[in-house]
Order: structure tokens, then sequence, then C-alpha cells
């Protein structure tokens, strides 16, 4: 992620997934796949979400084909696709593909969408969901817009650019596509509908507290890594100096940035997360997010559970276990 980007957009990092552990034995399934269709249906009137994150009554086909079996963990993974609710300019984008966790054991499950870092190679996120489907959680790693097979081949597109417009459009269509999988994971029978979260690290913990925020039945947040208040946070950051002299010096203010900004953060809806069971989980010298933006968004959100750790954003991967005990707990007690 460039500078410039860092500075509007939040340049969130990865947290070296390879130092948490080794790839799980595989075998290659028979090809399996399933195909169906799943009915979206709001809740309420949705007088609570902003208009731009609002869905309608709609139906959508989606297949799903076993891509991993996973015997010594007691996981089978599934290839989900299906078409975003939004049309934007790049067909491929427009497909929300996800990897599917299942628990191979019999019983009702919660289910929690996964997602993902800014610049990652996605092995943390899958290293996550298998985590929680270890531990009897069904995980639905979701492909924010622009991710892996979402962007074309040797393209530069990004869901965090120094494009307003662009940045916002993908912004949008993430949460939209999060409201989506949300519908196809209550859907499955093996899942508890009382039960649906979300899981965000970094960038992904700031789109899971958006969604969450616009998706009443994800009744449970765990974010990992984020916060809000994002101009707050980065507008006095000294990295940020060139970028903050040259948006003043054509007439901008901090005012107007947070304005611009505001649809994104997920400090301004906050609010609707008082009626969820929200996990923060932060670190104490976070060099990307901000401890205050952390503290932010813990506020707003009514004070929930807060969990410090004495370490940098990076760092956070040494307390990467006792991070996820704290996680499973969120997302299975009753």
């Amino acid at each position: 992620m460039h500078k410039s980007a860092f500075f509007a957009w939040i340049a969130s990092v990865s947290l070296v997934p390879s130092a948490i552990g080794k790839e799980p034995v595989t075998s290659t399934p028979e090809p399996r796949v399933e195909r169906g269709t799943v009915h979206f249906q709001p809740v309420g009137d949705q007088k609570e979400i902003p208009e731009r994150y609002r869905l309608e009554a709609h139906s959508f086909d989606y297949d799903m084909e076993l891509i991993r079996d996973l015997p010594n963990s007691g996981v089978e993974v599934f290839h989900v696709r299906f078409p975003s609710p939004v049309n934007s300019p790049c067909l491929q984008n427009n497909t929300v593909h996800a990897e599917y966790y299942r628990p191979t054991v019999k019983g009702s499950f919660p289910g929690v969408i996964v997602l993902d870092i800014t610049a990652g190679d996605q092995k943390l996120s899958r290293i996550i969901a298998t985590h929680l489907a270890q531990n009897r959680i069904a995980a639905l790693f979701v492909q924010m817009a622009y991710y892996g097979p979402r962007r074309p081949p040797g393209s530069d597109l990004r869901l965090l650019t120094p494009n307003y417009q662009r940045t916002m459009a993908a912004v949008r269509q993430t949460v939209l596509d999060i409201r989506q999988a949300t519908a196809w994971l209550q859907s499955r029978p093996e899942v508890d509908a009382r039960r649906l979260g979300v899981l965000g690290t970094s960038l992904g913990s700031f789109m899971g507290s958006l969604a969450a925020e616009m998706e009443p039945k994800l009744s449970r947040l765990a974010v990992l890594l984020g916060g809000g208040g994002l101009v707050d946070a980065y507008y006095d950051d000294p990295r940020a100096a060139s970028f903050r002299q040259l948006w003043e010096a054509l007439g901008g203010t901090k005012e107007k940035l947070a304005q611009l900004i505001a649809p994104a953060d997920p400090l301004t809806c906050a609010a609707n997360l008082r009626d969820r069971r929200v996990l923060i989980i932060a670190g104490k010298r976070d060099d990307i997010v901000p401890p205050k933006a952390a503290e932010a968004l813990w506020q707003a959100a009514g004070k929930q559970e807060i969990i410090w750790y004495d370490c940098t954003h990076y760092g956070a991967v040494v307390y990467f276990l006792p991070a996820m005990r704290h996680i499973v707990q969120h997302f299975v007690e009753e």
C-alpha cells in the first residue's frame, strides 16, 4: 500500500502468518458440487441503515464445490460462488468468491464470516477459518471487493486506492456482499442462525464492523486490530504531513475530510452495535491502527469487551493463540 492510500484509507498491514504455523495436511477430494438458491430478507424497515448500505429482498443462486479435506483437523473446505448484488465496471469483481470451512462432525454450529488483511497472501485468514472450524464454528472466508479472484490478473485494482469514488464504491460493494454472505450462512442446515457473526483483521476489521452495523443478523462482531474515528486517528499523524498540507492547500479541512470519509468509518453508525455482542482486540503500541481508534469504537459501541495486548501491529502475531481463545469463546457462547 502506498503512503498516499495510507493517509486517506488506513493502510493496514499483515500479521506475518508464516510465524503462526505450518499448512495443515490435506487430501484431494472427489469433485462434489452443490447448487442452490438463497433468499435474502432484510430485518425490519432498515431505517437505522444508511441508504447506500440497504439491501432489498431478493434471491440469488450459488454453487459450492468441495476443494480440500483436512482429515487431521476434522474440517472440509468448499469453494463458494455467488453473484455480487452490485455490478461494478470490473466483470471479475462481480462474482463473490468465498471458502467455507465446515466441521466434519455433526451438530449445529455458530457461523462466522472471516475477512482478510490489506496486502497479505490470505494464509492468515485461512488459518483463522481452519482454527474456528476445528473449534466447531463454521467459517466463511469471504473475498472482499477486488481481492483474490475478484481482481483481473496483472491489474492494479484494489479495494483501497487514492481514488475516493472508486474506494467508496468498493467499500459499499464489500458491505453488501457480506450482507448477502450472511444470508447464505443463515441458510445452511448445520449453522445456528441465532449465532451469526463476523471477524476481521486489520482492514478486514473495519469492513467487518461496517457490515455488522448494517446487517442485524450478524449478532456478534470480533474486531482484531481495528477501530473507528479514522480522521481523528490519522489526520495529525506525522506520516501524513505532506498529504495533509496538499489537502489544506486545496481548501480542505479536517472537518471536510471527516464528512467525506464518514460513510466508510465504522464510528459513524457504531450505535447500531450496541445491541450486538462486540469483542475488540487491540495493541497498546499499535503503530498502524492507533490505540485511540480502538478505544473510540469501543466507547461508541457501548463499552463492551476490549482486550489489550502490549504489542505493535506486526507484533500481535505473538498473541495469536490467546487472542483466538477469546474469539472462539466469543462466538460459541450462548
